[in-house]
């Protein structure tokens, strides 16, 4: 052997011999640490297993409206009690070493902490259902290694103590399945109106793939990732064996049906609004560092229970019988509280929440926003377009689109915008977008910060890009705080168990926007109090002249309708609402059916809202003046001029001819026919202040 050679070898055998006692003392470390973690155990004795604590919401007066997990409480369950495929479906998404490992699974942990290392941070979990268990019980969901530590701890001593099927139960009855309810029971009943005993093997698949993250794949929530995620568990579960193939066809094709127990809500006021504050009481948690499913939390609420009840109670008042659903909400114009919230007609039948969920076509309820757009772009009031049978066409000339009005009439003149949106005026809103174009009024919908595709077809300017209740009352709000946007919030404050304040909206301000000069936002509240206009009554009279006799003070509003939804929204300086009338199919409205519905709700809740209210009028700002005006030539009346009305303008937008100056007419009518935008007419309103 060479002197090379025998170097090569003697240095393998010293490495061989130096990994060999590293072996002994890694093994000699691992068996002291594991005698050390047991006499740990020992020591410290079993956990104690509790379920969560009850959290309360309380009114905006302070008065207590709910109390989350009091159900819960009653509701745990022996895995003999449940449906066999939850267990299985849980075990095969979550754990599938479960019953072979001791609390921890050893080649989930080396493949996370290679990627969190590959990372340099926390990215990725590998948490056993005894892990989770800990967790829920005693730790929050912050992803840090301390945490997971302490989780390592609790999750061994859970192991020592407590049978497998007894941590599964356990697991099963604590986990938390979003809006509020914990355990297998209490959800199963929540979502389905059903015992967990009951469970289908769709349900149950359903079921177990929301603690994953209950804000995702809820079916409340988006009922396509749920849907998804169901088909992975049962995939899973036909591989590990718990189910056949046969069996997981017929899963996948099963129809399920979502009910909540009545039982359920019965005691909770406002269950609508309350799923609401939960999703941002879990939000603004988590961002504390803190988790919803501690529980013990006191949350004080923006809700308003008079405004609350007087919503149910026009509701039920004019409500037809049969599947027609509505959407309610309410805002403060200066804080942005929701003050009331009704989701559906019927929580218990349907906890889906069409005021924030539900996407629809908001019709001529569009308007005011594209209106505001013009106002930005050079229109004025008293900018005028003539109103006759028009064929657009777009796509480069390849397609062509006829708007009609809802009584096929055309006014066969040059109408104002004023009057253009006070009788809902289909070709004067499409010439507006065609002469502003698509991307300003995009822009604008974006700083409002609705979540809403523009096409660019003209059918746009009717509202047929879909947008949820909330987000259009939203903006009508802004409206009305003078062109201010505040995000609709449900939550004032969060004081934990032990009475520390998690969150208070007074120290923790949000961002409010600016996004219209307040001169707009006036021009448009004053322009939207045209649907109560009775002098409006050309060829079409105005939309709100039905309800205008209950009207007892002043209100900008506007209404939308499409075939297969039926919109109100409107503001007086002190409160907006919205109301939604549709279906949830989409089927078509009948005219009977839903925009008396629609329109009388919304009056009667105005009017029961401020009762004890100073009628408060929409104050104009600087830069801003009311000018009598005829309607006919857009001059400053006088006597000789019957059709007068009161207009409001910026000061460089006043008109400076008297309406008897002959030249007005005939420029009037030349311009309407170059599609000028030059003033023309307006109307009045008593109810507005200087």
């Amino acid at each position: 052997m060479g002197r090379a050679q025998y170097r090569k070898k003697a240095t393998r055998s010293k490495r061989m011999k130096r990994v060999f006692l590293l072996s002994i003392v890694a093994s000699f470390a691992l068996i002291g640490a594991l005698v050390t973690l047991r006499v740990y155990a020992q020591i410290v004795g079993a956990p104690i297993i509790q379920v969560p604590i009850s959290s309360v919401f309380l009114d905006d007066q302070g008065n207590v409206i709910g109390d989350r997990f009091e159900d819960q409480r009653r509701y745990w369950v022996s895995l003999e009690d449940m449906s066999p495929f939850i267990p299985d479906a849980i075990i095969a998404v979550e754990d599938q070493e479960f019953y072979k490992h001791h609390g921890f699974d050893y080649t989930r942990i080396a493949s996370a902490l290679l990627k969190d290392i590959k990372a340099m941070r926390k990215v990725e979990g590998a948490s056993t259902i005894t892990q989770q268990y800990a967790r829920n019980l005693f730790l929050t969901h912050e992803k840090s290694w301390t945490r997971k530590i302490n989780e390592a701890l609790y999750a061994y001593r859970l192991e020592v103590f407590y049978e497998k099927d007894e941590l599964l139960e356990g697991f099963l009855n604590t986990v938390y399945f979003g809006h509020g309810m914990y355990g297998v029971e209490a959800a199963s009943r929540y979502y389905f109106g059903k015992s967990a005993k009951e469970l289908t093997l769709a349900e149950s698949a359903l079921l177990m793939g929301i603690p994953k993250g209950p804000t995702y794949y809820s079916p409340l929530v988006d009922e396509e990732k749920a849907v998804n995620r169901q088909q992975l568990i049962l995939k899973l579960m036909e591989n590990e064996q718990f189910i056949t193939a046969e069996q997981r066809e017929r899963a996948v094709s099963e129809h399920y049906v979502l009910k909540t127990e009545d039982s359920l809500v019965k005691k909770k006021a406002a269950p609508y609004f309350l799923e609401e504050v939960w999703k941002e009481a879990t939000g603004i948690l988590q961002k504390k560092g803190r988790r919803i499913e501690e529980g013990g939390w006191t949350i004080e609420t923006t809700l308003n229970r008079s405004h609350q009840q007087a919503a149910e109670e026009v509701i039920e008042k004019w409500m037809p019988e049969g599947e027609l659903q509505i959407g309610f909400v309410s805002l403060e114009p200066k804080t942005g509280y929701v003050t009331a919230m009704v989701g559906g007609r019927d929580f218990g039948e349907s906890p889906f929440n069409r005021v924030t969920q539900a996407k629809r076509q908001p019709g001529s309820t569009i308007k005011p926003l594209l209106f505001a757009s013009a106002l930005e772009n050079g229109f004025t009031p008293l900018t005028y377009m003539k109103s006759e049978r028009t064929i657009f066409t777009y796509d480069n000339g390849r397609q062509e689109y006829e708007p009609k009005n809802v009584n096929d009439k055309f006014a066969e003149h040059p109408i104002s915008m004023a009057q253009a949106l006070a009788i809902s005026d289909n070709i004067y809103a499409v010439k507006t977008l065609e002469q502003i174009g698509y991307k300003p009024f995009e822009q604008l919908i974006d700083r409002f910060n609705i979540k809403m595709d523009i096409d660019e077809t003209p059918a746009t300017a009717l509202g047929t890009s879909e947008a949820s209740l909330l987000d259009m009352t939203k903006a009508y709000n802004a409206i009305s705080a003078k062109g201010i946007l505040r995000e609709p919030t449900y939550i004032t404050k969060i004081t934990d168990n032990n009475g520390k304040v998690i969150y208070d909206l007074e120290k923790d301000k949000r961002k409010d926007k600016k996004v219209l000069l307040e001169q707009d936002a006036f021009l448009l509240s004053h322009l939207l109090t045209g649907m109560f206009d009775p002098t409006f009554n050309d060829y079409s009279p105005a939309t709100g002249l039905a309800i205008r006799a209950k009207q007892t003070r002043p209100y900008a509003a506007k209404s939308g309708t499409t075939i297969s939804d039926q919109y109100l929204i409107g503001f007086s300086p002190q409160l907006t609402a919205g109301v939604w009338n549709g279906y949830d199919q989409g089927k078509q409205v009948s005219e009977a059916e839903a925009r008396q519905v629609t329109k009388q709700v919304w009056i009667e809740f105005m009017e029961k809202a401020h009762q004890g209210l100073p009628s408060e009028p929409f104050i104009a700002p600087q830069g801003v003046r009311g000018v009598i005006v005829d309607i006919e030539t857009g001059g400053i009346a006088t006597s000789a001029c019957e059709k007068q009305r009161l207009v409001y303008l910026k000061e460089e937008d006043v008109p400076t001819k008297l309406c008897t100056d002959p030249t007005l007419k005939q420029q009037t009518f030349e311009a309407s026919d170059s599609e000028d935008t030059t003033p023309w007419s307006i109307f009045p309103f008593s109810f507005f202040g200087e």
